[in-house]
């Protein structure tokens, strides 16, 4: 498996991205302003993240998905760490990463991948989609906001 920033040629993984966050159109926005990075085993998208820079010296892991078929592997933790290594390399000094309040398993990833819980965006997801979002059978309301000094 390899790890690679996407080109600018390169058409990004709408599908995979929509499956950690189902706006097409905000997945769309941020892409526009963000770096996009993918996993690859044989010739086949198997991971993908966005970093989008959002200060000086902060950046936010603003999307990370990883195909159905891969997931509780490690494969989302070898994407985070990843994630923090490019932050470091191109001089940031904060990761922030937001989750919705009913992702237990993310809220669970990015704590064990060292991040903290700094704030709760409230209503975030009631005022940001039009349509109602449900996990682990519970409503996605809150935005549950982590960071990381790197």
């Amino acid at each position: 498996m390899i790890i690679r920033k996407l080109t600018k040629e390169e058409k990004p993984p709408i599908e995979l991205l929509v499956t950690a966050d189902p706006s097409v159109n905000l997945v769309k926005e941020y892409l526009k302003k963000g770096l996009c990075y993918v996993a690859e085993e044989k010739n086949q998208m198997i991971g993908v993240y966005v970093l989008l820079p959002i200060e000086e010296e902060a950046i936010e892991l603003i999307n990370l998905a990883v195909a159905e078929d891969y997931q509780g592997k490690g494969l989302g933790k070898k994407l985070v760490f990843h994630a923090l290594e490019v932050a470091t390399q191109l001089g940031f000094k904060v990761m922030e990463v937001g989750t919705g309040n009913s992702s237990i398993g993310q809220l669970a990833l990015y704590q064990k991948c060292g991040f903290r819980i700094n704030h709760i965006d409230k209503d975030f997801f009631l005022k940001n989609y039009e349509e109602e979002i449900y996990e682990n059978g519970i409503r996605c309301v809150d935005m549950i906001r982590l960071s990381q000094d790197i």
